[in-house]
């Protein structure tokens, strides 16, 4: 194979990639952070932020904390999650609160 075939090939790989990387890329937002894949994400509220984050075509978001619960809203239906309680179904997603700190909920969603 000549080189110029091996570049013209190589291109619309390398093009592939750079896309893939910039939406798998983490962002954030006021009082939210958020890390996601191909077909999860994981979004980290600030506790006492007023925050929503879109994310995976849906919108989540925390409501509150009361001890060891945090209540979320996720695809407009609220739920209550512990850490280390197995996924919840919403929709075609599963939730699960990854952490709770003095400072921080990370909801983990994926797709069912």
């Amino acid at each position: 194979m000549t080189t110029n075939r091996r570049i013209i090939r190589a291109v619309p790989a390398a093009l592939l990639g750079a896309v893939l990387a910039l939406s798998l890329a983490a962002c954030s937002g006021d009082g939210y952070d958020t890390n996601c894949g191909l077909d999860q994400c994981t979004v980290t509220f600030d506790r006492g932020a007023t925050a929503s984050a879109n994310v995976l075509g849906i919108e989540a978001k925390l409501i509150e904390v009361q001890g060891q619960t945090a209540t979320v809203e996720v695809a407009g239906e609220q739920i209550g999650l512990t850490v280390g309680q197995a996924a919840t179904e919403v929709g075609n997603f599963l939730v699960s609160l990854e952490s709770l700190t003095d400072t921080q909920a990370a909801i983990q969603i994926s797709v069912a």
